[in-house]
């Protein structure tokens, strides 16, 4: 018996609507989404953190939310876990006809040119009327749950593909300066909506700088956190130890200064 029939039983099993568990029993599509997109990050922390013993662990969490939408699915008769399988091995397979067919492809981005021009005849070829056609995008795909940084990136990749997009990274740096300017006329404004989207357009050239030098800014962004974090416990250490209740921000800074020396050292 292979071993993915032992986790279709146990969420059968724990869908069964008579001895059933009565929480995973009132779950659906919408309940489960929130916990499918933390495993997939929790996946993605333990990689970056090379813990192997949590990859394992978290691999199998992130299996269970796929097995959990497919048996909702087969419950309502729309398709079973059998058809997701299916479903992503036939993708698989025409998507890679350098391995599976007579196609081509010498290195990765030759790989990555193919996939994104097979992607796209998929997609044209699910407009089946004149009125799909006129409301096709290239953003219509682009899930809106995706985190942000990895949204606008997407995004600014999409458009490069009919050339919208510049030819280096300089003008991307005078975009940044412009933006920083507007964020500085916006508060002096002092319109709450107006900073926000002027904020918003400054995140969004970080991110195209980001994809110019082939750069995760949603990675970049969780390796600074880390060591926000890990300095930050350095700042809370020598507080403690200076015995003093109200630190002057340039005591703090100090102690800042100090966890990135120690930081360094380290390496």
């Amino acid at each position: 018996m292979s071993k993915i029939n032992r986790i279709l039983d146990v969420i059968a099993a724990l869908r069964h609507p008579e001895t059933g568990c009565p929480w995973d029993l009132q779950q659906d599509f919408a309940s489960i989404a929130p916990y499918t997109l933390e495993e997939a990050y929790e996946v993605t922390d333990a990689i970056e953190r090379g813990n192997m013993k949590d990859l394992k662990e978290e691999l199998g969490d992130l299996l269970l939310q796929v097995v959990f939408h497919a048996r909702i699915a087969e419950e309502a008769a729309l398709f079973s876990f059998d058809d997701v399988v299916d479903a992503i091995s036939d993708k698989m397979i025409r998507r890679h006809p350098h391995v599976f067919g007579d196609g081509t492809a010498d290195n990765a981005d030759a790989v990555r040119k193919s996939w994104e021009e097979i992607k796209a005849e998929e997609k044209a070829a699910k407009s089946k009327t004149a009125a799909d056609a006129l409301s096709d995008s290239l953003m219509n795909d682009i899930p809106l749950t995706l985190p942000g940084l990895s949204r606008a990136v997407k995004m600014q990749n999409r458009a490069a593909r009919i050339g919208f997009d510049w030819p280096d990274i300089e003008p991307v740096f005078d975009k940044l300066h412009e933006e920083i300017d507007e964020v500085r006329a916006a508060i002096t404004s002092g319109a709450q909506d107006a900073m926000e989207d002027e904020v918003g357009d400054l995140l969004f050239v970080v991110a195209n700088i980001a994809r110019h030098l082939k750069i995760d800014p949603e990675k970049a962004v969780r390796r600074t956190n880390g060591k926000f974090i890990a300095r930050f416990k350095h700042v809370e250490t020598l507080a403690a130890q200076s015995g003093k209740d109200d630190l002057t921000l340039e005591e703090l800074e100090a102690f800042w200064q100090s966890a990135k020396k120690a930081e360094k050292a380290a390496r």
